[in-house]
């Protein structure tokens, strides 16, 4: 099971991460209203079940991450830091797999 957890920051932004057993697959980035977090989550779960919009990446540190990329192009959630390649994509396999049913709680 897995579910978005929406939070809104001290500023007033808001952010979501999908979390699947205690585990954090994909955080978004900041946004200004909850509406437009909330298309954010919409715009996860229509693209999470392609695997083109996913993009796999190395971070200085030479762990590998993936970022999931809506049709325009733009990056719309970016997983934590794996371990290696295969912990990234399971973690690819497990975002695609539970998105687009995930519910939606609301942290503050």
């Amino acid at each position: 099971m897995a579910e978005f957890e929406l939070h809104k920051n001290d500023a007033g932004q808001f952010h979501f991460s999908l979390k699947s057993e205690g585990h954090t697959l994909l955080s978004s980035e900041q946004y200004t209203t909850k509406a437009s977090a909330l298309n954010g989550i919409e715009s996860v779960r229509k693209n999470a079940v392609e695997n083109k919009r996913y993009i796999m990446a190395t971070a200085k540190s030479g762990k590998p991450y993936f970022n999931l990329t809506a049709s325009n192009g733009q990056i719309i959630g970016t997983s934590v830091m794996h371990a290696d390649e295969a912990a990234c994509r399971m973690a690819q396999t497990k975002t695609a797999a539970l998105a687009p049913s995930a519910g939606i709680i609301e942290e503050s």
